[in-house]
């Protein structure tokens, strides 16, 4: 688990200080920034970046990538012989996600490929420190760093991977453009949904989905809530969707959103939409609560991304799911491969 969590409006502001206390001495800070805060004068100089620090702004536009964390890694260490005193990712899931995979590989040797599983990082990473400025992916509380390979997009899960510190400040939310913050929203929701209809699930795991569930129907469909009491909610929905499949599993939107984001390079949450909206035969009454949310924000969920795949890229996209075994035994147990097969999930994908 995250050891040490901040929470409130305004809380950013106690990162300085955070740092200060982490501050090794000749080892510098490198923050990861989200590019769309690149030309924002009011953000970045609340950044408490030190002259010697490394700032680098990430674009977020694709999904990160193992190469992309390999060059970071190489970049820092040619940069400071003497190591780094931690990583900062301020940003969205893909931020997030980097600063957690490059914070491991500064200590591990090798590239990041060769991690992305289970169990595989027996290093400490460098400290870490997560400011999520979106919420719903779960990624600054998760075990792991989703990293599109080579040959696969798979995170790395390990005991290492969850940030040392997190600071929840709502307000850094606040200009997410409305799209973007349905579909980050409703990551957090098929999160619930997939860990509470699961098989892995437990006492532990149903008690921080149950509330973020909760949460997120609240967020979604009560629009007496004020636009700050719903940014502190869902950040707070982020959180324990994060908790709940940390200690369960998600199920088949995720591993069938994988495929299209292998291939397709698709955004996660507009993916997991997008897979979610053909989901009616697994989770009948979250797609159903899912298609109202849609029509009640006036969302536009993509179809006929699938349309002009080849049969090759199609089944690229089976195999990508296919290979995520501890998702479909969470959604359909131990026994799942007699209960899914290639033709369903291709008849799937062409509904997309």
């Amino acid at each position: 688990m995250v050891p040490k969590v901040v929470f409130g409006a305004g809380s950013f502001n106690q990162l300085g200080t955070i740092l200060a206390e982490k501050r090794k001495h000749e080892k510098p800070f490198v923050f990861l920034v989200d590019d769309v805060f690149e030309n924002n004068a009011e953000f970045t100089t609340r950044v408490p970046s030190h002259e010697s620090d490394l700032l680098i702004f990430v674009s977020s536009e694709e999904e990160p990538k193992t190469k992309q964390v390999d060059a970071l890694v190489s970049q820092i260490k040619e940069m400071f012989e003497k190591g780094v005193s931690g990583v900062i990712g301020i940003g969205g899931g893909t931020i997030l996600d980097l600063a957690k995979a490059t914070s491991i590989l500064l200590t591990n040797p090798g590239k990041a490929a060769d991690y992305q599983g289970w169990d595989l990082v027996y290093k400490k990473a460098v400290y870490h420190v997560g400011v999520p400025t979106i919420s719903g992916t779960g990624a600054e509380v998760s075990r792991t760093a989703v990293l599109t390979g080579p040959v696969r997009k798979l995170g790395i899960n390990s005991d290492y991977t969850p940030f040392d510190q997190v600071i929840l400040d709502p307000d850094l939310t606040e200009t997410v453009p409305n799209n973007q913050w349905f579909y980050t929203g409703m990551d957090c929701f098929i999160h619930c949904v997939e860990s509470l209809n699961g098989t892995f699930l437990n006492a532990f795991s149903e008690s921080y989905g149950e509330k973020a569930y909760e949460l997120c129907l609240e967020i979604f469909n009560d629009t007496k809530l004020s636009k700050t009491e719903a940014r502190a909610k869902l950040m707070m929905a982020s959180w324990h969707g994060g908790m709940s499949i940390a200690y369960s599993q998600v199920g088949v939107a995720h591993a069938m959103s994988y495929g299209l984001s292998y291939v397709l390079g698709t955004k996660h949450g507009i993916g997991n939409c997008i897979v979610f909206n053909q989901l009616e035969d697994y989770y009948p009454k979250d797609v159903s609560l899912f298609k109202e949310m849609v029509k009640k924000h006036r969302i536009d969920i993509p179809s006929g991304v699938c349309a002009d795949c080849s049969e090759t890229e199609i089944n690229t996209m089976i195999d990508i799911a296919l290979g995520l075994t501890p998702l479909w035994e969470n959604a359909l147990g131990e026994d799942w491969e007699t209960k899914i097969d290639r033709e369903t999930l291709y008849t799937l994908y062409r509904k997309m």
